[in-house]
């Protein structure tokens, strides 16, 4: 679920709040940075269970209809085809999803459930919704599809629960168009056949990219001293205040990874850097890392000191 450049991200993040110095003791950074990747997966759950809630809601509707005193034709016999929908009821079978919600403590939508009534309304308002429900019958493709678009239309840009996320846990925010591209490739390659594990994917790819975060973080910091000298070699010309602290960040990280991890290609580096800086810095900073970053490349080349294995890798 965790791709290398949301890492990077995680690590500039870390780095830019970090107060001390190369000697002093970030331990407990450490442990944020890894407890700020690990809180990801709670945000993947979170989103993921708000579709089961929405099948409970659509449920207790059904209900509540039927048990009114006057309940008409339509409320005895409604139309069940969402709250039958074999793509939301693979979802609420799904014990291991169900047990990770609970271990995680996922109860945020019992606690907060306007926020269910709210996408449960906006769902069934839609057009989308219209007509779907326009049959009471539909094979498990087109019930996929139903929740692909509700989930791509309607939950992942409504603006009330983007402002609730992002007053959870403000760090969310970054992560939230990865773990919403998670749930829609998974939403999307889903079969009916799909075994349990199917949405209770790993957070980190494997144990080497737990170890890079770390790592990228421990040496961009022990090192930050000597790479800070080199970057004032490279920008003489330029006032520190004018140099966002951002660009400095990424900088020191980028240098670092060139640095200290052979196994990376210099341009796969380069090319990480100036999109998070395009994305999270100014406009003009991907220009400004870039001419840094490649002036430094070229005199590790000619000194021999660029350590980088396999072929291809500069």
């Amino acid at each position: 679920m965790l791709n290398r450049r949301h890492i990077r991200v995680k690590v500039m993040q870390t780095l830019y709040a970090f107060k001390g110095s190369e000697s002093d003791d970030f331990s407990k950074d450490q442990k944020f940075l890894l407890f700020s990747i690990d809180n990801m997966y709670n945000l993947y759950l979170l989103q993921l269970s708000l579709l089961l809630e929405v099948k409970k809601r659509a449920e207790s509707d059904l209900q509540k209809k039927q048990n009114k005193i006057l309940a008409t034709t339509e409320d005895k016999n409604p139309n069940l085809k969402f709250v039958n929908n074999e793509l939301l009821n693979l979802l609420s079978e799904n014990h291991q999803l169900k047990n990770l919600i609970e271990v995680h403590n996922i109860n945020n939508w019992k606690l907060d459930d306007e926020y269910v009534d709210i996408i449960f309304k906006e769902i069934t308002s839609s057009e989308l919704y219209h007509d779907y429900m326009a049959t009471r019958v539909s094979t498990f493709k087109e019930d996929k599809q139903f929740v692909v678009d509700v989930f791509k239309d309607i939950i992942a840009p409504n603006e009330k629960l983007y402002d609730y996320i992002e007053d959870k846990n403000l760090t969310w925010l970054d992560d939230l168009p990865t773990v919403n591209t998670t749930i829609l490739k998974l939403l999307r390659k889903v079969k009916a056949t799909s075994p349990e594990t199917y949405f209770t994917p790993k957070l980190y790819k494997d144990i080497d990219d737990k170890q890079f975060a770390i790592d990228l973080f421990k040496k961009t910091l022990l090192q930050t001293s000597t790479i800070n000298k080199e970057i004032e070699l490279k920008t003489k010309n330029w006032d520190s205040d004018r140099i966002a602290n951002i660009d400095y960040s990424l900088l020191q990280m980028a240098i670092s990874e060139i640095k200290n991890f052979p196994s990376i290609p210099v341009k796969v580096t380069i090319n990480e850097y100036l999109e998070i800086a395009k994305e999270y810095s100014t406009p003009k900073s991907s220009i400004f890392i870039n001419g840094i970053l490649d002036k430094l490349v070229k005199e590790y080349e000619e000194a021999g000191t660029l350590n980088k294995v396999g072929r291809g890798l500069i």
